[in-house]
Parts: C-alpha cells; structure tokens; sequence
C-alpha cells in the first residue's frame, strides 16, 4: 500500500513540475521586467541592439521590434544540446526580410559570470549577444525559470515590451518557431 502511495505522489510531482518551471515567469499579455543590463564588450553586438556608448541599458532601450530572451545556463546539458537550434533561430532571424533589423536575440546567463557565459559563447559559437547574471538578480526577476527558457517580447506604444511568448524548453522547429513570433507580435501586417 505504501509503494502505491508513493507511486501516486510521484505521478503528480511529474505532472506539476511543467507548472512549477513557470509559476512566476511573465505571462503572455504582461509586461516583461524592464531590465538593466551591462552593455555588450562586442561592439557589433552593441550597434546591433542599439546600445552604442552605453555602459548599461534596460531591455525596453533595445532597437527593433521584437526582442526574443533566452534563459540559459552554461551547466544546463539542454541549454549546451539546444544552442546549435538557438543558433540556427539567430542565423534565420538575420536571414528574414520579415524578421531582420525587427527582432533582436539576446541570452542570459542565469547563475552564470562573465567568465562562464564566455566560455559557453566559444563552446557553442554563439553569435548573438550574451549576458551574465552571477548573482540570479535577472533570473529572480523572470520568475526563476528553468532552462532553457524563451520569451518574446513586442514593444509597446510607451516602450515597454508586452510578453507574447513564454516557454520552457527547446525550439522543435525554428521556422515554425519564427512564424508564430511574427505572428503574435504582428510583424506580417
């Protein structure tokens, strides 16, 4: 009888564990948390988010019109099996007449240093810019996902980024992936 209980109890600790890895993270509809980051090292990286000349900016200060989040971190064995597919996301969001100069990709390193997200940069020769977040602030502030996470976010009027994406887990397909994001942020209208 009492392998049976901890049978059950073990079935719906499975069952809620999707619903625990997203219990606190910004809804589709909300606003996402305006951010501070420290600007990029990587020049291009800086121009390519519009954030030249700035030591840190806050997320709703990116350029274009859709900023899509990855939590990641470099100990995560999904994140280290996702980034060539997070990559591939990058390569077709530059690609897209729809989507490029629009959507920007940004990571952050959820637990991770400077160091740390770096080395998972080189590993994974990941081209779009990276962030740390040693101390968990960010990751506090998104509702300690796990990883990997993807947000998507669209500007507002007022500039603030409304969530129209949120999700724990890979990218089956990046033009499916892609399509839906520029569906739900209105992008092919």
């Amino acid at each position: 009888m009492k392998s049976i209980k901890f049978v059950a109890v073990a079935i719906l600790c499975l069952l809620a564990l999707p619903y625990l890895a997203t219990a606190g993270a910004p809804a589709v509809g909300e606003k996402f948390p305006d951010l501070v980051l420290q600007a990029p090292m990587n020049a291009a990286h800086s121009d390519e988010l519009g954030v030249s000349g700035k030591e840190t900016f806050r997320i709703g200060q990116t350029a274009g019109q859709v900023l899509i989040v990855e939590i990641f971190s470099m100990y995560c064995p999904f994140c280290q099996k996702e980034a060539p597919q997070v990559n591939r996301l990058y390569t077709a969001i530059q690609a897209r007449p729809d989507t490029a100069g629009k959507v920007k990709l940004i990571g952050i390193g959820a637990g991770n240093s400077p160091m740390e997200v770096d080395l998972f940069r080189e590993t994974y020769d990941v081209a779009f810019p990276l962030f740390p977040d040693g101390d968990l602030s960010i990751h506090k502030l998104v509702g300690e996902v796990r990883t990997p996470y993807f947000f998507a976010m669209k500007r507002l009027p007022d500039g603030a980024m409304s969530v129209i994406f949120s999700k724990l887990g890979g990218i089956a397909d990046v033009d499916k992936f892609l399509d839906g994001i520029v569906r739900d942020a209105g992008l092919g209208k």
